[in-house]
């Protein structure tokens, strides 16, 4: 019940602080953190295949284009005393905060292949990858390929808000 508690504070305090940070290069690394956190909640509640997809699609994939469309629009932040202070969360700047996240992934996964027992799968079950990708292409094909839709038309805006005229 401990692990439930602290993966719930890491994941209430990140998401919080995606709010509370000026920087938003910091928000988007705050908001990969709290990804991280719900991905531990999702194995404590046998739901490996759930957490390994939040990992990958949502720390791995949009997180990476929310930080390369900040990075390309060069979204400016407030430089205020505050910010010229070391963050408590961020006193071993970036390397430090690139650790620890990579030392939460390592301790998630290990929590995921302790838990994992293959006589648990069976007909009652939440369903088996092919039965998730059946179903992701067959019923959800519409939804499926609007989104990607979706993500390629938010792609072009941002080179397009981004890119420079000609002098």
């Amino acid at each position: 019940m401990m692990l439930f508690y602290a993966f719930a504070a890491v994941a209430v305090g990140a998401s919080l602080l995606v709010i509370a940070q000026r920087n938003p290069i910091y928000s988007v690394l705050l908001l990969i953190a709290s990804f991280g956190a719900l991905s531990g909640l999702y194995v404590m509640l046998d739901a490996p295949f759930v957490a390994v997809i939040q990992i990958i699609v949502y720390a791995g994939a949009i997180m990476v284009l929310f930080l390369f469309v900040v990075m390309l629009l060069n979204a400016p932040h407030e430089d205020t005393e505050h910010d010229l202070r070391a963050h408590p969360l961020f006193r071993g700047g970036p390397l430090g905060f690139g650790i620890l996240l990579a030392l939460m992934l390592v301790v998630e996964l290990g929590l995921a292949l302790a838990g994992h027992d293959t006589t648990r799968f069976g007909p009652t079950s939440a369903g088996s990858v092919q039965d998730i990708g059946k179903s992701l292409f067959t019923d959800y094909a519409f939804p499926f390929e609007v989104t990607s839709v979706l993500i390629l038309v938010a792609m072009v805006g941002a080179v397009l808000l981004a890119r420079r005229e000609p002098r």
